[in-house]
């Protein structure tokens, strides 16, 4: 075997291709033929989307495991260990099981350059295609069209949100991004989409290439009440429904769009109520409105564009209304800044901005200069780590105030790992 050690395949996998993303199928879709020459079909659902797509891939994966099927999930990035990246009924799969995928993808790879996330995508789908799966969940890592993942032709396929986010490889439209995101779908197979303002080019494309599109508020919905919700699809509904276990008002659009996409594969997938109503109870994600309690509580988010951070902040204002708020921030340079900051600088009183060893992150300087054009003047810098960060504010707080995580997936992960 090339290397002994997890740690050091992906080190040196960082080092393989020349750029962090490469999008296009043509390298990845030529490997994958070499490795899994003759592999048998899985039923496969990919989901897409600006923001909730990890969400919904939890959601349906609690689901279908409550009605006993047998289930992969491939997402990104992970939080704490890469083996987060891949799971089967719930449990990340062993170093064990990776290495040995990796072996036989370098053997076949030849010359041929991978990117860091198409190694780890063609080594989920050879862990997986001898798993005796029932069915893959295949979260997309960026756009779609041309995403590692949509090698795989979806039995269905699901986009949570579409808006602005990775302009630079998708587009500054949401038109344009939605396209992107659209290129998941298949002709003849169900196709949904959870956005609560799908662009119109979207719906053309997928009229004009005979994708059976329905879409959140034209086509299923929900209204809640005190103990529940009712979900309405077309034909069907199901009512006092449980809260998804996953907190913020949001998630029932992203369960929404979850149960309206098992409707339409019942016939592969049958799916009773019970299982609905014990999934959406048992559904976990970590570092989504993740919560841990004490004196000073802490809450973690991955929100990283503007429009999750909105997000974020109506679930601020709604559940710790009037509370001091001392946030812990990172992002990265490529971001919406400005946005982000703009959506939630009212209901923070503290900010520590935290330093990343990556050289995508934004600086303290390029962060403090967005701050100060938004009159933000409470904004500490200078720590040594993100962990110093984290602990100026826990020692800075008080008795009742909010520590909130928030603006990077590598921020979240070093924070949680700090706390552990």
């Amino acid at each position: 075997m090339r290397f002994q050690t997890l740690a050091d395949w992906l080190a040196w996998q960082e080092t393989l291709h020349p750029k962090s993303i490469d999008l296009g199928l043509s390298r990845v879709k030529t490997v994958y033929g070499r490795l899994l020459p003759r592999a048998t079909p899985l039923f496969t659902i990919t989901v897409g989307g600006t923001n909730g797509k990890g969400s919904c891939v939890a959601m349906l994966d609690s689901i279908l495991r409550q009605q006993g099927y047998r289930v992969g999930t491939y997402t990104s990035p992970h939080l704490l260990c890469y083996n987060e990246r891949i799971r089967i009924d719930g449990r990340p799969v062993s170093d064990e099981l990776i290495c040995n995928a990796f072996e036989r993808i370098e053997r076949v790879r030849n010359k041929t350059t991978l990117s860091f996330f198409e190694f780890g995508t063609l080594a989920a789908l050879d862990i997986f295609a001898t798993a005796d799966l029932d069915v893959q969940v295949l979260e997309v890592g960026l756009g779609g069209r041309l995403d590692a993942v949509n090698i795989i032709d979806a039995d269905a396929a699901l986009i949570a949100s579409i808006d602005l986010d990775h302009q630079d490889w998708l587009g500054d439209t949401r038109a344009a991004i939605g396209l992107e995101k659209a290129g998941i779908f298949r002709p003849g197979r169900p196709a949904v989409i959870g956005d609560t303002d799908v662009p119109a080019t979207v719906i053309r494309y997928a009229f004009e290439h005979s994708m059976p599109v329905t879409c959140f508020g034209r086509d299923f919905g929900y209204e809640v009440f005190d103990e529940g919700w009712n979900w309405c699809g077309r034909d069907t509904q199901l009512t006092a429904l449980p809260l998804p276990a996953l907190q913020g008002n949001h998630q029932l659009i992203n369960a929404s769009a979850v149960l309206e996409l098992l409707q339409r594969i019942e016939g592969s997938l049958p799916v009773g109520e019970s299982a609905i109503r014990d999934g959406l109870r048992l559904v976990s994600l970590s570092g989504r409105f993740q919560y841990i309690p004490a004196s000073v509580p802490v809450l973690l988010d991955v929100a990283h564009n503007p429009q999750a951070v909105k997000v974020l902040a109506d679930y601020l204002s709604s559940r710790f209304d009037g509370k001091t708020i001392h946030a812990v921030f990172a992002v990265m340079r490529d971001k919406d800044i400005h946005g982000i900051i703009y959506n939630i600088k009212d209901l923070v009183e503290h900010w520590y901005l935290a330093p990343l060893e990556m050289s995508r992150a934004a600086t303290a300087d390029q962060l403090s200069a967005v701050f100060d054009s938004l009159g933000v003047a409470t904004v500490r810098s200078g720590f040594e780590d993100a962990a110093s960060a984290f602990d100026a504010a826990q020692q800075n707080a008080e008795s009742g105030q909010l520590v909130l995580v928030f603006g990077s997936f590598f921020l979240v992960s070093e924070i949680l790992a700090h706390i552990s």
